[in-house]
């Protein structure tokens, strides 16, 4: 897809809007920040405190040396900011991972922070919304809103272990799920092990 602009074409920005709220597993959102560089997309993070305060807990980085893996950091409360304008073009947004709080925020649409109201916009827009949801097990009020934010056009990807790639670590398994999420904007990180048949 291309637009076109005082006569010239430009490709959409290789930009991706990265929100990290409470849910255990804030070690995807490091991930995915990092397959983002990688892969020479633009990210825009915003951050609940419910995840730096799963930071501490899982992990040995500091808010800094997360936030550091960004290209862009917005505060939480700054509603003003680009990411909040369907005008700032992005290729979408990936929530990981995704607390049943910010999944039910979005699903409503009666958001109170940057992170739930980016996600609004990118739905509003017809852009792609990953949610790693972290949750088990799932009550029917889940699932029902789980439904509800497919209907709107979300997409519902729960971090879950590929065996078949026979990981040899916890983060070759964090990888994979990343991997497979950005499969779902059309970009390919080398650290996913791709199923080639049976040997």
């Amino acid at each position: 897809m291309v637009d076109v602009v005082n006569g010239a074409i430009r490709n959409p920005p290789a930009r991706i809007v990265v929100g990290i709220s409470g849910a255990s597993g804030v070690i995807y959102g490091a991930r995915v920040l990092d397959a983002l560089k990688d892969l020479g997309v633009e990210s825009h993070l915003v951050v609940t405190k419910a995840a730096l305060l799963t930071l501490s807990q899982e992990t040995e980085m500091s808010p800094d040396d997360l936030t550091g893996k960004a290209d862009v950091v917005y505060k939480l409360g700054d509603v003003g900011a680009t990411i909040a304008s369907g005008s700032f073009r992005t290729l979408g947004m990936i929530v990981a991972p995704c607390s049943v709080k910010t999944m039910s925020e979005i699903a409503t649409g009666v958001t109170s922070s940057l992170l739930t109201r980016a996600a609004d916009v990118t739905l509003k827009e017809r852009r792609p919304l990953v949610l790693m949801v972290r949750e088990t097990p799932l009550h029917l009020g889940h699932l029902r809103t789980m439904t509800a934010l497919t209907e709107m056009g979300a997409v519902i990807a729960p971090p879950l272990p590929a065996l078949y790639a026979r990981p040899a670590s916890i983060m070759e398994m964090v990888d994979q799920s990343v991997g497979r999420a950005l499969d779902l904007f059309g970009l390919d990180w080398s650290a996913v092990k791709r199923w080639d048949g049976m040997k």
